[in-house]
């Protein structure tokens, strides 16, 4: 299992016109559905006389989601070939939507696959593909005492505290790469007094 996956982190758009038809790609970088369901309402709201708003999303790391949709163009002639490019470049948490509009000359259903996957592909290539670490989140309960070894531990694997509660005792939400995950989770294990809640 890899430790980083590909992604995008700005939006990017591009125009294809193919036999008076035009396709506008948009790709969006999201993380959660509801965003999804916003920017193709910001699209409806953008190309009010478009009649197709064909789009495939994936999102997750570990636990993947996706889905198409052909928004009324023939069966599997839009979504499928825009989820194509989506695995054609390794993505994930990103969204693809092509706004198309009918230019009076049919292409029939291949031309239509073939138009709608270049615009996503083309789309893709306009945007700036990423790598990211993926991240783990452990859970550590300390003493007070064992602040000081704690902190050192996050200093030297530049890891992220997402959370604090600082009651009897402590405990901390942290966040680290897949990649030091083991190694982090020893060290904090191999110091007494130091206890790990969720260790993933």
């Amino acid at each position: 299992m890899a430790n980083t996956y590909r992604t995008i982190n700005v939006n990017s758009e591009y125009l294809l016109k193919e036999k008076q038809s035009k396709f506008f790609g948009y790709v969006f970088p999201v993380l959660d559905i509801e965003i999804i369901k916003k920017h193709i309402d910001d699209l409806k709201k953008i190309h009010h006389s478009a009649r197709h708003f064909c789009y495939a999303y994936q999102i997750g790391i570990t636990e993947i989601i996706y889905r198409s949709n052909d928004d009324g163009e023939p069966r599997n002639s839009a979504g499928i070939p825009i989820y194509g490019q989506i695995q054609s470049f390794d993505l994930t948490n990103v969204l693809i939507v092509v706004v198309r509009y009918f230019g009076g000359t049919k292409l029939g259903v291949g031309g239509l696959v073939s138009a709608y996957k270049e615009c996503a592909k083309l789309t893709i290539e306009a945007n700036k593909i990423i790598t990211k670490e993926i991240i783990i989140p452990i859970q550590v309960k300390f003493d007070y005492p064992q602040m000081n070894v704690v902190m050192r531990i996050v200093k030297e694997y530049h890891l992220e505290i997402e959370n604090k509660k600082m009651n009897i005792n402590c405990v901390f939400d942290i966040l680290t790469t897949k990649k030091n995950n083991v190694t982090v989770c020893n060290d904090f294990k191999r110091h007494p007094g130091i206890e790990l809640l969720e260790n993933n």
